[in-house]
C-alpha cells in the first residue's frame, strides 16, 4: 500500500487560533458567541471542539451476531389477517424482526384480544429465529401470556415480551386501577414467564412518551433509567433476583432527526444505566431499543421524511442500538402502503450492507463534540433521574406533574425550528402519498381494570413538531 502520510506534510497544522481569526473575518461585526447554540434543555454546543478525551468506558451494541443491530418493523394494521402479511414481507425482505402494536379496539393496532388472535397474526413466523417484540399498553401482561401461548413453551424462543405500563400511564393521563397494581400484574406474569423462556425480555423502560411529548435529550434518558429502576424493583418483589431482573429489561428511546443528539443520547443513556447497574451490583450491559421520533414527521411534503427517517436511522446505528425500528414516511397521514414500509426496511439495510454504518463499534468515541454533549446529556439525565427517584419514583413523578412540566419548558425554550418542506424550502404543490384506509374493527378482548381507584397524571400528549410551529404561525 501507498504511503500518503507525505501528503499533508506540506501543510501547517490546523491551529484553534488560527480558525477563531478566520471565523472573525467571516462573521464581521457579528460576535464570535452568536455561533453558539444550545438544545432545549439549555445544553451548551460549541461551534467547534477540540479532540474527546478517553470515550466512557462501556461497549456499545455488547448483543451483536451476524449483524450490526437488529433491523425490525413495527405492524400497527387493525386487521389480522394484514399485520401478519406485512410481518412476512418485512421477514422475507430483510427485516430480523418485529414489534406488533395491540389495541383490542383496532384504533391504533392489531385488533386482537386473545391468544388465538396473536396466533393469527404470527402465523408463519418462527418464533426461535424472528425476535417478536409486543406494545400492548395496559394490555401487556395479557398480551405477554398470549405470545407466550403462541411460542409453545419453545426455550428458544425470541420474546420480546416488552411490559411498559408506565409509558401507558403516561400518555393516557391514567390507569384502569391502581398504577402500582399494573406494575404488579406485570412483573407476577414476567417472573413467571421468565423461566420458560430465558431468550425473553420482560419489560421496556421506555423514554419515548416524553420525547414524543416534547421533552428534552436528558428528560427521556431519566424517564426510561427511572422507569427501569421500577420495573427492576418489581421484578424483585415477584422474586427474581437484581441481576437477573436488569438483564430483562429493554431500554427504549427515540431516533430523531438531529443524528448527533441521536447520538448523543444513546451513549448518555448507556452510562447512566451503567452507573445504576452497579449500583445495584450487577454488571448487567444496556440493551437499547430505538425507534424513529414520531414528532418530527411532518404532514405536508410528506416525501422529505424519508430524509428524516434516514438520518434517525444513522443516529441510532451509530449510536449502539441493539434494535432500530424505523417508522414510515406517511405515518403522519395513515397507515402505510407495502411501498411505505418497503422504504422503512429499506432504509436500514442500506446503512447497514451498502453504508457499513455498523462496521466499527462506537464509532463516534473520542469526537470532541459528541462526547463532550455525551457527558453533558448524562449528567443532566442523572440530575433529572434523582429528581423523580426523589418524588417516588417515576409513577409519583408523572402523578404530580413534574415530568410533563419538564417537557413542557423544553418545548417553550425550542424556539423557531427550520422544518424541510414545512417552514424552509416549502413546495410549490405537493405530489399526493397514498395511504392505506381501513374501517378498524373492535375484537373482544378481557377487562384490563384492576381492583382500586384509578391512578391520574398529567398526560404526556405526543405532538408534531410541524404541527406546533404551523398552528403558531
Amino acid at each position: 500500500m501507498a504511503d500518503v502520510s507525505a501528503l499533508s506534510s506540506e501543510f501547517p497544522p490546523a491551529e484553534a487560533e488560527a480558525w477563531r481569526a478566520l471565523v472573525a473575518k467571516t462573521l464581521g461585526e457579528k460576535p464570535y458567541e452568536s455561533l453558539r447554540r444550545q438544545t432545549a434543555e439549555g445544553l451548551g454546543i460549541e461551534p467547534l471542539y477540540a479532540a474527546g478525551g478517553a470515550p466512557a468506558a462501556f461497549p456499545v451494541r455488547p448483543f451483536a451476531a451476524d449483524r450490526p443491530w437488529e433491523v425490525a418493523g413495527l405492524t400497527a394494521h387493525p386487521e389480522p389477517s394484514r399485520a401478519n402479511a406485512e410481518i412476512l414481507a418485512d421477514l422475507s425482505g430483510g427485516a430480523a424482526g418485529a414489534v406488533v402494536r395491540i389495541d383490542p379496539r383496532g384504533e391504533r393496532g392489531v385488533a386482537v384480544g386473545s391468544a388465538d388472535g396473536l396466533a393469527r397474526v404470527l402465523d408463519g413466523v418462527i418464533l426461535e429465529l424472528a425476535p417478536v417484540a409486543l406494545d400492548a399498553g395496559f394490555f401487556g401482561p395479557k398480551a405477554a401470556d398470549w405470545l407466550g401461548s403462541v411460542a409453545k413453551a419453545s426455550p428458544a424462543a425470541k420474546l420480546r415480551f416488552h411490559m411498559d405500563p408506565l409509558s401507558a400511564f403516561a400518555e393516557a393521563g391514567g390507569s384502569p386501577g391502581p398504577i402500582e397494581s399494573h406494575l404488579v400484574s406485570a412483573a407476577t406474569v414476567g417472573a413467571r414467564l421468565a423461566d420458560t423462556y430465558p431468550e425473553a425480555q420482560l419489560f421496556l423502560a421506555s423514554g419515548r412518551a416524553a420525547h414524543e411529548a416534547g421533552g428534552g435529550e436528558a428528560l427521556e434518558v431519566a424517564v426510561a433509567a427511572a422507569a427501569a429502576v421500577a420495573y427492576a424493583k418489581a421484578l424483585v418483589r415477584a422474586g427474581m433476583g437484581i441481576k437477573d431482573s436488569l438483564s430483562r429489561i429493554t431500554l427504549g428511546l427515540a431516533a430523531d432527526a438531529d443524528y448527533f443528539l441521536t447520538i448523543a443520547k444513546l451513549r448518555a443513556a448507556r452510562v447512566v444505566w451503567a452507573r445504576i447497574a452497579d449500583a445495584c451490583g450487577a454488571d448487567e450491559q444496556a440493551r437499547v431499543e430505538a425507534r424513529s421520533s414520531g414528532r418530527m414527521l411532518a404532514a405536508k411534503d410528506a416525501w422529505t421524511n424519508m430524509i428524516r427517517l434516514t438520518a434517525a436511522g444513522f443516529g441510532a446505528a451509530v449510536g449502539g442500538a441493539d434494535t432500530v425500528v424505523l417508522g414510515n414516511f406517511t405515518d403522519a397521514l395513515g397507515l402505510p402502503t407495502a411501498f411505505a414500509r418497503r422504504q422503512s426496511r429499506n432504509t436500514q439495510l442500506v446503512l447497514m450492507e451498502e453504508a457499513h454504518v455498523g462496521r466499527v463499534t462506537d464509532p463516534a468515541a473520542g469526537a470532541g463534540y459528541v462526547e463532550a454533549l455525551t457527558d453533558q446529556i448524562a449528567r443532566a439525565a442523572w440530575a433529572k433521574f434523582q429528581a423523580i427517584e426523589g418524588e417516588g419514583g417515576l409513577a409519583a413523578a408523572l402523578a404530580s406533574g413534574a415530568v410533563a412540566r419538564d417537557a413542557a419548558a423544553a418545548n417553550a425554550g425550542r424556539g423557531e425550528l427550520k422544518i424541510v418542506g414545512v417552514t424552509a424550502f416549502p413546495p410549490a404543490s405537493e405530489t399526493p402519498v397514498e395511504v392505506e384506509r381501513v374501517e378498524p374493527r373492535a375484537a373482544e378482548a378481557p377487562s384490563v381494570q384492576l381492583p382500586g381507584p384509578d391512578s391520574r397524571c398529567e398526560p404526556l400528549k405526543p405532538l408534531r413538531l410541524s404541527e406546533a410551529y404551523e398552528a403558531q404561525a
